[in-house]
């Protein structure tokens, strides 16, 4: 009879689920997972840190729209992934978690790296729990994928301990892969929902993270084009429809908040993003919420209608309820707002400063950047100045860590991505003190052939609380804000990268033409006027 090892079978369950690739930090506690991967045909890809495989593995669970896998040794290796789970949890992304532990039979004697792991994922995933059965590992990583992907998408961490990992059991069966079948509304939801929009004049839908995992994008269009309903997005909804269209904006939002008499919220907290729904809201506009997660639903503002449920189907019943129902006027004047923004914006992309201005930095990846390439934003003011300048087409094309405002994520991201879509250009918005949090990482970008690009915005310092400190209290009393305008071009040179330093806005487009043509993971280092976003938008909030 032919035994199976407990790695051997974690790696037969992950191919079951279509998993191709695991990112992970080497350690004695799961080496017998790489080796049931090399058996199943899974991609090891493994990093100089904990955090940034988890950071990884959450990029690979939004591209792919599957779960994205990490594995990493008990104790300090499951501490350092701990953000990386947080970030995923915020960001609705179903990232699994695999952490090694000290055996069970000497659990609680002070074996290596023994410590309380599970306590650590309570409020920042959707399941967490030790297998302590060999022959379970299949059914229970089974229960961790159904519960990552079901109704809102989170992380899941699932403890194996070491002995469970290497004991040889005869191979249960392995289930097959989680699939789900999208939430239907119910008809009453849908009747209510007919009845606001049908009686309102100046609607807004705001498609955030749900339209993109319920892959409603077409479903979003096919709407806004047949009604006219003016569209904002909102975290992974950016690209789900495309920023070029005549009926997406990205400016005129506050404004068109302010005058809406019903506000659609697909898939989109009521966060700081949207100020809670409160300040600079019309405080008699009509709130319909849509959402994957029931508890999201009345928070921070009661909703008139309120449902659970996939976001295609309520876009596509909204669309055969609102025949020969359009908002033309609204949507005109949504489009004079949008245009008058984009004039006085306008004034700061085409400074021609030195150092450079964030604005003019933002707007020369926007003519850079094309439908083949994957942009990631990792940084504070620099990926805020360049959300507000770049255009984003498609579903998936934009990624950034969403409202955890974790830094760090850019390059591991990237990695993700680069391997999941080798024929795609992907690029890095970094600001220089988000590169310093991952960016050794381009040594694993590095060893395994992966040719992304980092672009840094450098204005030395940590702006986006910089520019507030000194506001405050004065640029002599500033502390803890500053860096020194590192070359990070020539740090991934020296990873056996290609690097460029960049001081004229105009130098900006060549060199990152000369950087993706290298064929190797690059670095274009340019040169921030420090006090850019003062001079320019001083008020500007976060509005990824």
């Amino acid at each position: 009879m032919m035994y199976a090892l407990g790695g051997e079978l974690v790696a037969r369950s992950l191919a079951a689920q279509g998993v191709s690739t695991l990112y992970t930090l080497c350690g004695g506690h799961v080496m017998g997972i790489y080796d049931g991967c090399l058996n199943n045909a899974i991609k090891v890809i493994d990093f100089r840190h904990e955090q940034a495989a988890a950071h990884a593995a959450d990029a690979h669970a939004r591209l792919t729209r599957n779960v994205g896998v990490a594995v990493v040794t008990a104790g300090p290796g499951v501490t350092d992934a701990v953000t990386g789970v947080a970030n995923a949890y915020e960001a609705r992304s179903p990232l699994i978690l695999i952490g090694g532990a000290a055996p069970l039979k000497t659990k609680g004697m002070g074996a290596l790296q023994e410590m309380p792991q599970l306590a650590m994922f309570q409020d920042i995933t959707k399941a967490s729990f030790t297998i302590t059965d060999t022959a379970s590992i299949p059914a229970r990583l089974h229960e961790a994928y159904h519960a990552a992907l079901s109704g809102r998408p989170g992380p899941v961490f699932v403890e194996i301990p070491f002995d469970v990992l290497f004991n040889a059991v005869e191979p249960p069966e392995i289930p097959g892969r989680v699939t789900l079948v999208p939430q239907e509304p119910q008809a009453g939801d849908v009747a209510a929902l007919f009845e606001l929009l049908r009686g309102a004049s100046k609607p807004v839908l705001i498609a955030g993270t749900q339209v993109y995992w319920d892959a409603a994008h077409t479903a979003l269009r096919e709407l806004t084009e047949q009604t006219g309903i003016p569209v904002f997005t909102n975290g992974a909804g950016r690209g789900t429809l495309p920023m070029t269209h005549p009926n997406c904006f990205k400016s005129a939002r506050s404004a068109a908040l302010r005058e809406a008499d019903v506000v659609i919220l697909l898939g989109t907290p009521l966060d700081f993003r949207l100020k809670y729904g409160q300040d600079g809201w019309n405080p008699s506009a009509k709130l319909i919420q849509v959402e994957s997660d029931p508890r999201e639903l009345h928070r921070n503002r009661r909703a008139d209608v309120a449902l659970t449920a996939d976001a295609r189907l309520v876009l596509e019943a909204l669309a055969e309820g609102l025949q020969g129902i359009r908002y033309d006027d609204w949507l005109t004047r949504v489009q004079a707002i949008e245009a008058k923004k984009e004039a006085e914006q306008q004034q700061w992309t085409t400074l021609a400063d030195s150092p450079v201005n964030h604005f003019r930095f933002g707007a020369e990846l926007n003519a850079f950047v094309d439908e083949n390439t994957i942009v990631i934003g990792d940084g504070g003011d620099i990926v805020t100045a360049c959300a507000r300048v770049m255009d984003v087409t498609l579903p998936g094309q934009w990624m950034d860590p969403g409202p955890l405002g974790c830094l760090g994520v850019g390059v591991p991201f990237a990695i993700a991505a680069q391997h999941l879509y080798p024929d795609k250009r992907v690029l890095v918005i970094n600001g220089d003190g988000a590169f310093g949090l991952n960016g050794f990482e381009f040594d694993t970008a590095v060893r395994f052939g992966l040719p992304i690009v980092s672009i840094v915005g450098n204005d030395a310092g940590w702006g986006n609380i910089r520019v507030i400190q000194q506001q405050m209290i004065g640029e002599d009393r500033a502390v803890a804000t500053s860096l020194a305008p590192t070359r990070y071009d020539k740090v991934v040179e020296a990873l056996g990268g290609y690097g460029e330093y960049v001081e004229q806005p105009q130098h900006i487009r060549p060199a990152l033409e000369r950087a993706f043509a290298s064929g190797k993971p690059a670095c274009v280092n340019v040169a921030l006027d420090p006090k850019g976003l003062a001079k320019t938008a001083p008020n500007m909030a976060y509005i990824l």
